[in-house]
C-alpha cells in the first residue's frame, strides 16, 4: 500500500531536520520503500489559490494557513500496512525533533478511481 508522509515542522528548525534526512531518505531508498518525495521551499514562498463565486480565481501570499508548524516536505513511500508505514515515520528527524508526520494512505487506482 502507497501511503504519503507530510512532513510538518517549525520552519525555523528546517536545517537542524534536514541534516538527518539524508541518512534517513537513503536508507529507505536502499530498502525499495520510497517512491519520491521532496523538500519545500519556505511557506512564506507559497501562493495559494481559491475560486471565486462566480469561479474567478483568488490568489494570496503565503500558506493555507498561518500556524506555527509547516508543511515542510513530503516522502511517498510503499509499504505492507499503516503498522508499518508508522514505523518509518517515526524514523524521519522532523517527527524525532518535535515535529510532527501525518501519514495519508493513497486511494487505490489512483485519480482514475470513481
Amino acid at each position: 500500500m502507497q501511503y504519503l508522509l507530510l512532513i510538518c515542522q517549525d520552519e525555523s528548525r528546517a536545517d537542524e531536520t534536514s541534516e538527518g534526512c539524508g541518512t534517513w531518505g537513503q536508507d529507505l531508498a536502499e530498502r525499495g520503500i520510497t517512491k519520491g518525495g521532496g523538500i519545500l521551499q519556505p511557506s512564506s514562498d507559497a501562493t495559494t489559490l481559491r475560486l471565486g463565486a462566480q469561479g474567478e480565481v483568488l490568489l494570496s501570499d503565503g500558506p493555507f494557513a498561518e500556524t506555527k508548524e509547516q508543511i515542510a516536505g513530503f516522502v511517498l513511500i510503499e509499504c505492507a500496512d499503516l503498522d508499518e508505514a508508522v514505523e518509518i515515520a517515526k524514523g524521519h528527524p522532523g517527527a524525532i525533533q518535535g515535529g510532527s508526520v501525518e501519514i495519508r494512505p493513497l486511494w487505490v487506482g489512483g485519480m482514475n478511481q470513481g
